[in-house]
């Protein structure tokens, strides 16, 4: 299983409703009133988008609090992942993480060079200097997937630092970003580089729950900005998704909510899941918890699950994981309750 989100592949191992904990969506759902608005924009699907999508970008821009000028859009974040890749001469990316900043490198020839994460899951600061060279792209998630960890402010300049220094581009992944504590924001933080290689990358998937929309967004440098641009399809963004990106992002009360809410479940999930033995729950940053099996393995572990309506992810997909790691969301009270009941059970069947 190399992404999660897939149930239609397990539906008929359970005689009921299954419950994705192998996605991590938002489990408020979407800003509310936005179904009215993209059903009052249906007559807009008469009509191309605007191919400069002029008005999102404005709308982007506010959002992540940069220039119009220097927004970039993707048909998801996969999107603006592949034409970064695309521009790059090798491909540095660090183990674990998403799957797809390997497999786009593979895909377009690129030279991979992969970088395991310390055994805390934190950057290898030194191994990144003695790989990056001119022209190379490092991709970091910030936070991290699987391990959900975000990167410290302080390391994370001089990540940059480094890389620049080298004549490498630094891509970083934040599609999980609003799930994270606020202690800085990356677009402010290198505002005053203009983004020189540099690449940010946020989406609606995950926070503002629209799997289904496939908008990614971010901002780069100006030159970046142009290159990125003339290797874009036209029309990247169909008209519902634009429709969904001038109104999500003006809702600041869900904003604020879905932080107090997931940070709330976070620390709950993780009290509750601390107290098991034979798993150990890694602390996360994110609105997803890796865990360490002690007893079992990824398999045993999915079934155990399958059986009683909960499809979570296994994680030897990952580079630098064994089958001994899975990933659950962060979810609603209820949901987390069941998930640590089903394990309480599976401690005292072990």
């Amino acid at each position: 299983m190399e992404h999660g989100g897939d149930l239609l592949s397990y539906e008929g191992y359970y005689d009921g409703k299954l419950v994705d904990y192998s996605s991590n969506i938002n489990p408020l759902g979407s800003p509310k009133g936005l179904e009215k608005v993209i059903m009052n924009g249906f007559k807009d699907l008469e009509s191309y988008p605007d191919v400069k999508y002029r008005k999102l970008k404005k709308s982007v821009g506010k959002y992540l609090n940069c220039k119009a000028e220097n927004t970039i859009l993707g048909n998801g974040a996969v999107e603006l992942i592949d034409n970064f890749t695309l521009l790059a001469n090798r491909v540095l990316v660090c183990t674990p993480s998403f799957s797809e900043y390997e497999q786009r490198a593979l895909i377009h020839d690129k030279e991979l060079i992969r970088i395991p994460y310390n055994e805390d899951f934190t950057v290898n600061l030194k191994a990144i200097k003695d790989a990056i060279q001119q022209g190379d792209m490092l991709i970091l998630g910030n936070p991290n997937n699987p391990t959900g960890l975000r990167i410290e402010m302080e390391e994370l300049i001089l990540i940059y630092t480094i890389v620049k220094k080298f004549g490498g581009f630094l891509l970083i992944d934040e599609a999980f970003f609003e799930f994270c504590p606020i202690d800085y924001d990356s677009i402010e933080l290198f505002k005053q580089t203009d983004y020189k290689n540099l690449g940010i990358i946020r989406a609606a998937t995950k926070f503002f729950a629209l799997p289904g929309i496939r908008l990614g967004y971010g901002c780069t440098s100006l030159d970046m900005v142009e290159k990125i641009e003339e290797i874009q399809l036209p029309w990247n963004i169909n008209t519902l998704a634009e429709i969904a990106g001038r109104y999500i992002f003006q809702y600041k009360e869900y904003i604020k909510e879905s932080k107090r809410y997931i940070d709330q479940e976070r620390k709950y999930l993780l009290k509750g899941l601390s107290n098991i033995s034979g798993i150990k729950p890694y602390f996360t940053n994110s609105n997803f918890i890796l865990i360490k099996l002690l007893n079992w393995n990824e398999e045993y572990i999915f079934n155990y699950f399958l059986n009683r309506g909960i499809v979570i992810r296994k994680c030897s997909s990952f580079k630098g994981l064994d089958d001994n790691f899975i990933r659950i969301a962060i979810k609603d009270r209820n949901g987390n309750n069941r998930l640590i009941k089903i394990f309480k059970e599976l401690e005292e069947s072990k």
